[in-house]
Formats: structure tokens, sequence, C-alpha cells
């Protein structure tokens, strides 16, 4: 489950709530591109944003609409016993797997990040993966606590932020945390700018923002470096670097991919939680010139 291709989609909504009908269209899209797995609630589905019900209503759908493809619902929250709660509603709807970022107000310990996977761990019968998203939590994970970790026996994936965009610099720094996991505990990569680089540097997943949006130009980019085709994977990569100029300039993949959504029809207008906006004026503009000469599909 952890391998290939994971696509994460917006969680569309309004302050009135979530858009469910486009929720659940973006989710059947993946799984007719067949994605390998489709992942909800992480930071591009703004599960921090939602309540509790509104996040068991979004794993309930997404599983009920997602066929055979495997789910992985995230379960952050500020306190354990809430982070408990996520993993009980993501289990009892259907989801094949739970990804876990240590969110934190207080900046964290080491052995307070470990104690909270160490708990969640003793409530799960699915599979973990570590969510290791310092732009967000604050928290930087060692390699070290990385490999504690990767002892429980619900660990079954660590996504780790962006590599260099240096072949050999992403094969060591992959190889040194190798070094210190399970071998059945696989590593993926975010960060979409350098999901070529990850995979080919033998990360085994790429967990994907513009998967959710366009499946299908992301799976030929991961198939290319599942296949270790260097020169198709890079090539495709570079082909989209008028997208990944964009995060770099926006602030990211979140507001890019909302505003793409926003533009193409798939989601409605506002489908951020407030204060977050999708891009406006010339911004806009500049990412609907970059959907038209790209063509994405």
């Amino acid at each position: 489950m952890f391998t290939g291709l994971s696509a994460f989609p917006l969680t569309p909504m309004n302050e009135q709530g979530i858009h469910e009908y486009e929720f659940t269209r973006l989710v059947e899209r993946l799984v007719e591109a067949r994605v390998d797995s489709i992942g909800v609630l992480g930071s591009t589905g703004n599960y921090a944003y939602l309540s509790g019900e509104e996040r068991a209503r979004v794993a309930k759908l997404c599983v009920e609409h997602a066929a055979d493809v495997p789910v992985v619902v995230g379960i952050g929250a500020l306190r354990t016993r809430d982070v408990l709660t996520h993993a009980e509603n993501a289990q009892q709807a259907g989801a094949s797997g739970v990804l876990l970022a240590p969110v934190s107000y207080q900046k964290l310990t080491d052995d307070e990040v470990f104690s909270l996977f160490e708990t969640v761990c003793r409530s799960l019968s699915v599979p973990l993966c570590v969510y290791d998203n310092p732009g967000t939590t604050h928290f930087e994970f060692s390699d070290e606590l990385h490999g504690r970790i990767a002892q429980l026996p619900q660990v079954h994936s660590i996504k780790i932020p962006p590599v260099q965009n240096d072949i050999a610099a992403a094969q060591a720094r992959v190889a040194r945390l190798r070094g210190l996991i399970p071998s059945d505990v696989t590593i993926g990569i975010s960060g979409d700018p350098a999901a070529a680089t990850g995979m080919l540097a033998g990360c085994d997943a790429w967990y994907s923002v513009i998967g959710g949006l366009y499946p299908e130009t992301a799976l030929a980019l991961t198939r290319a470096a599942q296949a270790k085709d260097v020169k198709q994977a890079c090539a495709l990569s570079v082909a989209l670097e008028p997208l990944w100029a964009l995060y770099r300039d926006y602030g990211g993949s979140l507001r890019v991919a909302a505003t793409i959504a926003e533009l193409t029809g798939k989601v409605s207008q506002p489908c951020l939680p407030l204060p977050l906006q999708t891009l406006q004026g010339d911004a806009r503009k500049r990412v609907a010139a970059v959907v038209e000469a790209l063509q994405l599909s």
C-alpha cells in the first residue's frame, strides 16, 4: 500500500461545510486512473481546519467511493486523546492505513513524539505512515528518532520532506534512513518538485498533491521512476517546472492546487476554509496560463 503513487485530493469546503459531491468526484477520478492509494486529510485535505465530525465524514466518504483502492487517512491533532479518536474513526470507516504528523503548539521533544506514536500504535489494527512535515508541524525528526519509531509494529512507512535536487545527495539521505529502519518500512517522498529525484534515489512512494488533481500526469512520472528510467522521469518533472515555480512563488502547493481546482471547475469557489484563500488577481491569471500551457490531464 505504501508504494507507488499516493494521491492526495483536496477537501473542498466553504464556511457552511464540506462540498461532499465535489470531494467524491475527486476521489472517483483517482479510482478511474488506478492510483496506488488515496491519501485524505493530510495537509492538502486541510485536516487541521476540520471538526472531528467532519473528519470522520470525509474518511467515510472516501472509503465508500474508493472501490478497491487503499485509503490512508490523516489522524494528526494537538492532543493524543484526539489522535486516538481520529484513528478509531478512520478504522471504523474502513481505512487501509493512517497518516500521523506530530502536530503541536508547544514545541515537542523527541521523547514526547515517540510516546505519541507508541500510544497510537497500541490502538491500531491498520498500518501507520509517519508524516515528517516540519514546514507545518515545526518539529524536526532526526534519523535516529525515525529509527526508534520505525521499530513500532504498526509503522509501515515514513513520508519524508523534499530531498535535494541532486540524485547522489538524495541517495545518501535515503541510504542513511534505510540503515536505521526495518526493511519492510517504506520511504515515501513528499514535495511534488522533488518526486522524480526522491524516487530515483530509492524512495518507494510519492505522496503527491498534484496526483490528487491530475493522477494520469503523476502516474506517468511515478511509473518512469519506478522503472528507473532516469531520462524519462526527469524529463516529465522538468516539463512541469512552470507548475513547480508556482509552488515556490505562492507559498507551497495547497493554494496553487486549490486555485487550479477552482479554475478548471473541479470544485466550486471558494473551496478553502477561512482564513485560507485561493490565489486571486495576477497570481490567479498566472496559474490559469500555466494550466493551459501544460495541458494537464
